[in-house]
């Protein structure tokens, strides 16, 4: 990839404009008319609670398309919006890996010695049994009978078995699971 388009890639707030959601700092900035001077209330204030102007929101949109566009033909095509994608979640991959490697590095010499790998403890995602639970726990009580857990996992078996024959083919598991993709 260009540096150019690394350097312009980095300077992106993730996703902001793109979802719609706030206008990157920076582009909030430049809207301020004394950057350097005393900050209102608002200046201070998160870009995603700062007042933002239809114009400078025209502005970041057309920005962040311009970024999309690695062709510059004024269209953005499905390959580049995931190669555009794709880029973005390597530097966000870099950046964590970056950061963890720092956290890691007590001595801060660029290396990791073995006491600082055996330092690192991954911690397992904690626990989250509510979909479980409200899956099979058909009557509330936060206890699943086995008669209960049978109903659960017997009405997917029906749902995937399309003839009503009692088998589950995999033809019919497959269109299943496009079912429920579709979702």
């Amino acid at each position: 990839m260009p540096s150019g388009r690394v350097a312009l890639l980095k300077k992106l707030v993730f996703s902001s404009i793109v979802l719609g959601v706030a206008a990157p700092a920076a582009a909030q900035t430049a809207a301020s008319p004394n950057p350097k001077g005393p900050q209102t209330q608002a200046q201070r204030a998160p870009a995603a609670q700062r007042p933002l102007s239809r114009s400078i929101f025209l502005a970041n949109i057309d920005a962040e398309f311009r970024k999309i566009d690695a062709d510059k033909n004024g269209s953005v095509t499905r390959a580049e919006v995931e190669a555009f994608q794709r880029a973005v979640s390597v530097l966000q991959i870099g950046a964590r890996n970056r950061a963890l490697f720092a956290r890691l590095d007590r001595d801060r010499d660029g290396q990791l010695s073995a006491a600082e790998f055996a330092a690192f403890n991954s911690a397992p995602p904690k626990p989250n049994s509510a979909p479980f639970v409200g899956r099979y726990d058909l009557n509330r009580d936060q206890s699943i009978t086995l008669v209960e857990y049978r109903t659960g996992t017997l009405a997917n078996f029906d749902r995937m078995d399309a003839d009503k024959d009692g088998v589950v083919r995999p033809e019919e598991m497959r269109a299943a699971s496009v079912r429920t993709a579709g979702r």
